[in-house]
């Protein structure tokens, strides 16, 4: 799965959110955000645990 990371970063800023925040928020690893963070794919599970942290719709942020 593949978060647009564009949207993703564009979110984290309109909500004032800091990676390591982030990191804190969703429970994901570092390491996994900044993958997502840099356009690589990540699995469901992180990805849904994501963006319950950012609480947006996952669809919102998925790359076409």
């Amino acid at each position: 799965m593949r978060i647009n990371r564009v949207k993703l970063v564009t979110e984290m800023a309109r909500q004032d959110i800091t990676q390591l925040k982030f990191v804190e928020m969703s429970g994901v690893s570092r390491a996994t955000i900044s993958g997502i963070q840099n356009g690589r794919r990540c699995s469901s599970r992180s990805a849904v645990k994501s963006m319950d942290a950012l609480k947006v719709p996952l669809e919102t942020l998925l790359e076409n």
